[in-house]
């Protein structure tokens, strides 16, 4: 048991935690004032439901060792989960309680960051229960393949800190989701502006914040490998603004707020399978390059008939993989002795790495199917036309984001005489 580890583990559980209310906040502040609450109410009740299903089964099935498909029940109920550091199936300087909470808020966010596909039209009793049996059948076995000593481990695929696990997963299964789902009314017939770009921005600053638990919490240990994964995590995404930010420059003449917000947000996704892997300049390098195919993506995206309302697959999705490619591409030996071969990675490398996205692409896709399906028997997964234009914040939760709206609309209350003495008087001029 090593104190310094432990105090580091901490605090980099309560940043990843932190993650999830700041993805309520970037999710919130691009749709519509009507569905404000109800999306951010998506992340949120992630934080209580994955939660206790991961305590309960979903811990035990990702990471114990089980098969090479999926974990046992050995550690269900977290039992044998102590505060010693046996026990887990990583050697550990921390409580094995501990690691298991850290890994818990991963798995919260991965499901959380699906909603972003769904948003304005999806009914919060289906996506509920979505979520919460993804969770164990979809994010634990994949988990397990990875990290859980799996046969995507064991083949060699690198993931420091969930660029498969988490972000293309999540993707994934936003993509089937929002095929499945549908587009929104009013796709693309009419322009579904942001109601809130500060709200994005401030979502986008506390994942940044969170996303240096995320990566550097990754080492289990306050190591140099955490210092070289959070000087990563600060360097890729300032890579991705840049490049960006030329890009929205030579395509329409002007920066957006959305397009930083988005920007930072592709770059974290991108640097998290490497993070630990490569350089400081190479990470600068890898989330320049990673802002290209996401933002043609996302332009992509735009012009057809899909509603990612959000553009999960174009920031995690297209992020995701290209960030667990070039990890193969720039991983260092002198900087991370975990693994065999030259200076660099190597062809060989990308190939297995371009397995592991395209199993968990395939994994994730179809189970996400199935259980939308199955759900859309059991309840259905869509709002009524009228509840859609009403608003899902009043017909999924009787409450308002905001006071005095209707339908995302301002709207004027008549309101009782003022009293005089609240009356502003007119100022006289002398002449």
């Amino acid at each position: 048991m090593n104190q310094a580890d432990t105090a580091w583990m901490l605090i980099s559980t309560a940043l990843v935690l932190l993650m999830t209310p700041a993805l309520a906040f970037f999710y919130g502040g691009l749709v519509r004032s009507k569905n404000a609450l109800n999306t951010m109410m998506m992340s949120f009740i992630s934080l209580g439901f994955v939660s206790v299903l991961w305590a309960i089964v979903g811990y035990s099935l990702a990471l114990t060792p089980g098969s090479n498909w999926l974990g046992d029940m050995s550690l269900a109920f977290l039992n044998g989960v102590g505060l010693a550091e046996t026990g887990a199936i990583v050697p550990l300087t921390i409580p094995h309680m501990l690691y298991m909470a850290f890994q818990a808020t991963f798995c919260i966010i991965t499901a959380a960051l699906i909603s972003g596909a769904i948003v304005e039209r999806m009914r919060f009793s289906a996506y509920l229960l979505f979520i919460s049996i993804w969770s164990v059948v979809v994010y634990a076995p994949l988990a397990h393949w990875v990290w859980g000593g799996g046969w995507l481990a064991d083949m060699g695929a690198w993931d420091f800190a969930g660029g498969t696990v988490v972000h293309v997963n999540a993707a994934a299964a936003a993509l089937v989701a929002a095929l499945v789902v549908g587009k929104r009314q009013e796709y693309p017939s009419s322009s579904l502006v942001p109601h809130s770009v500060p709200l994005t921005l401030l979502g986008a600053g506390l994942l940044w914040f969170g996303w240096f638990g995320f990566n550097a919490g990754s080492a289990l240990a306050a190591s140099p490998i955490a210092s070289l994964a959070f000087v990563t995590t600060m360097i890729a995404p300032a890579g991705t603004l840049v490049v960006w930010t030329f890009l929205d420059l030579a395509r329409t003449g002007k920066p957006t707020a959305v397009g930083c917000a988005t920007a930072i947000v592709v770059g974290l996704v991108a640097i998290t399978p490497a993070a630990g892997f490569i350089s400081p300049m190479n990470a600068l390098l890898l989330g320049g390059i990673a802002a290209v195919p996401s933002y043609f993506a996302l332009i992509i995206r735009a012009k057809t008939s899909l509603d990612d309302s959000l553009d999960v697959v174009a920031a995690h999705g297209v992020g995701g993989t290209v960030g667990a490619l070039l990890t193969g591409v720039f991983a260092e030996k002198s900087l991370n002795g975990l693994f065999d071969g030259a200076l660099y990675g190597n062809p060989g490398q990308v190939l297995i790495q371009a397995t592991a996205v395209g199993a968990a692409m395939v994994y994730s896709g179809v189970m996400s199917f199935v259980l939308l399906k199955v759900i859309g028997l059991i309840t259905p997964l869509r709002a009524s036309s009228e509840e859609e234009s009403v608003g899902l914040d009043i017909t999924q939760h009787s409450e308002e984001a905001y006071l005095h709206t209707t339908g995302g609309s301002p709207v004027t209350h008549m309101t009782a005489t003022p009293e005089p003495h609240r009356m502003l008087k007119p100022i006289k001029h002398e002449a």
